[in-house]
């Protein structure tokens, strides 16, 4: 058994018996003292002292070197808000279409215009039938209808625009025989996207937390990863919800999620119901990594894959089960691949009103001669804007 003195030495208790661990410079110290003279007693001592002082302060470091490697899920500050701004009259604004330039002109000076424009944007990718990305197709190969509706393409491109993407990274405990392979495919992720991507971090086990903030430096977010470690439960729905929510104030049009989880969720206090609703309201792409293990044991972990399978293809994204953890960092670059790599089509729906309901949408592919059969992906629907 081992205990600390008023002066910073170490101790342990054996047969009944204090011994310490540094007898020259204390007990020793103490027997032979008394045979010196005066002079020799207070070098004695100061010497004694000083080594005391350099134990202390040796401690000391080793107790904040251990601090340092807690897990900082267990410490999560949050910042505080800015005190509000005052209130400011608004500007006159000018809505429309074609006659909003008339307007414009004859309006007071620092009015704001605002042009209806009602253009749905529908990114997407396409894979054969070995799941391999395909590129190359034109406008003329996509068909877009909603509500059953076939709709004009009025905008095609092929995107490589800058995405803010939220990594949703699972801590809990489960995750520790994997935790530092899925630590290397988060940074063959980012490394292999576009450079000016905006990327934060929200990491959970009982409960989420932003432990990155928006950064487009790789090398912070693997210095703030190298710290974490995996412990307790599994709060996935919280987690994404918490996301989803952080990405309303992206940087970026563009926004995507990346979830990396070996399991169910047994510890939100969202519901599954909730998530799915918020998945739909958002303009979010979702991607996931299952680690899932080959025989789920519990309800949870058999209703996780389906829920993340679920909200991925909701969004135009895809879920990657890994059989092999060795595989995480090749399943990585690949979703970084195709966020660089998507078709954008662009329509204005017959259907104008601003009623607020679910609007379906189906891309069908009418593909080149020669080609197999190929898959779209693409978000399965929007809410029309309501007033």
């Amino acid at each position: 058994m081992r205990s600390c003195d008023f002066t910073g030495g170490c101790v342990k208790q054996e047969n009944g018996g204090l011994h310490s661990y540094f007898p020259e410079m204390i007990s020793g110290t103490r027997l032979t003292v008394a045979g010196l003279g005066l002079k020799g007693r207070l070098e004695r001592g100061q010497r004694v002292w000083r080594r005391l002082a350099v134990l202390l302060v040796m401690g000391i470091a080793l107790c904040g070197s251990v601090w340092a490697q807690e897990n900082p899920l267990g410490d999560v500050n949050t910042a505080v808000p800015p005190p509000p701004k005052p209130p400011v009259e608004p500007k006159k604004v000018i809505e429309g279409g074609e006659n909003v330039a008339r307007e414009a002109a004859s309006a007071p000076r620092g009015a704001s215009i605002r042009v209806s424009v009602n253009l749905v944007l529908v990114p997407m990718t396409v894979t054969d039938p070995m799941n391999r990305l395909v590129t190359g197709l034109e406008r003329e190969n996509f068909w877009v209808y909603e509500n059953n509706q076939p709709q004009e393409i009025r905008t095609f491109s092929l995107d490589d625009a800058p995405v803010t993407i939220g990594i949703i990274f699972d801590m809990s405990g489960s995750m520790g025989s994997k935790f530092q392979r899925a630590r290397k495919a988060l940074s063959a992720f980012m490394r292999t996207s576009n450079p000016e991507d905006e990327f934060f971090v929200v990491a959970f086990n009982d409960r989420p937390a932003v432990v990155v903030d928006n950064t487009s430096n790789v090398d912070d977010v693997e210095a703030r990863m190298a710290m974490m470690k995996p412990e307790s439960r599994t709060a996935l729905i919280d987690a994404v919800y918490l996301g989803l929510n952080k990405l309303k104030d992206a940087k970026f049009d563009r926004k995507a999620l990346l979830i990396i989880s070996d399991g169910g969720d047994n510890r939100s206090r969202y519901t599954e119901g909730e998530l799915r609703r918020a998945v739909r309201e958002s303009d979010v792409q979702i991607y996931s990594i299952g680690i899932f293990d080959t025989y789920a044991s519990t309800p949870e972990e058999i209703a996780g894959p389906i829920m993340l399978n679920d909200i991925c293809e909701m969004t135009g994204g895809r879920m990657f089960r890994v059989t092999d953890v060795a595989e995480l960092g090749d399943i990585a670059a690949r979703i970084s691949q195709e966020l660089r790599n998507e078709y954008v089509v662009g329509f204005r729906p017959g259907d104008l009103k601003h009623d607020g309901t679910w609007r379906k949408l189906k891309v069908k592919l009418n593909p080149p001669p020669g080609l197999p059969p190929l898959t779209v992906h693409n978000r399965q629907g929007y809410y029309a804007p309501a007033d």
